[in-house]
């Protein structure tokens, strides 16, 4: 899957609607103005099976087009093999944290890094909230923390 001498990142949320996929768009956005996208195997993936093959929601879209960046993500659930192929795999919750480190005790040969996104926050906000039922802002703040967070997480893997 990755390429010798690449890194890999998943982002994850419980149904890879909302803040996963924001996640995946702003670090491929990211490492592709930095010239290092070429480096990275991006991806984004859900806890659960809820939303298999569905686009992000609308207002994650809409909220991504306002600052210039796209996805064409389908939703997907983690896999055993996301364990022992990627070097971190990046949550935006607790209950994400529970789930991951759940599912990891069934697989051998996990290489992959798991942590909360939310970690790298300057500003400290450890938990990246589901906007699923709030408003537009919500989207935004989302946005703003991902961008906050993936910046600090490419700076640390340069």
């Amino acid at each position: 899957m990755a390429a010798a001498g690449s890194k890999s990142v998943l982002f994850v949320c419980l149904g890879n609607i909302c803040r996963s996929p924001i996640a995946e768009a702003v670090f491929r956005k990211m490492a592709t103005d930095t010239g290092v996208v070429d480096k990275w195997v991006i991806d984004s993936g859900a806890t659960s099976d809820w939303n298999t093959g569905s686009l992000p929601d609308n207002r994650g879209m809409a909220c991504l087009r306002s600052h210039g960046t796209e996805t064409s993500h389908r939703a997907r659930q983690v896999t055993k093999d996301d364990f022992m192929t990627f070097d971190y795999i990046l949550c935006m919750d607790e209950s994400n944290l529970r789930e991951l480190n759940r599912k990891v005790k069934s697989v051998k040969n996990c290489k992959a890094k798991i942590e909360l996104l939310g970690s790298y926050d300057p500003q400290k906000q450890l938990i990246i909230k589901d906007p699923y039922y709030g408003s537009d802002n919500d989207f935004e703040m989302v946005y703003q923390q991902c961008v906050r967070c993936c910046e600090a997480f490419l700076e640390a893997n340069a």
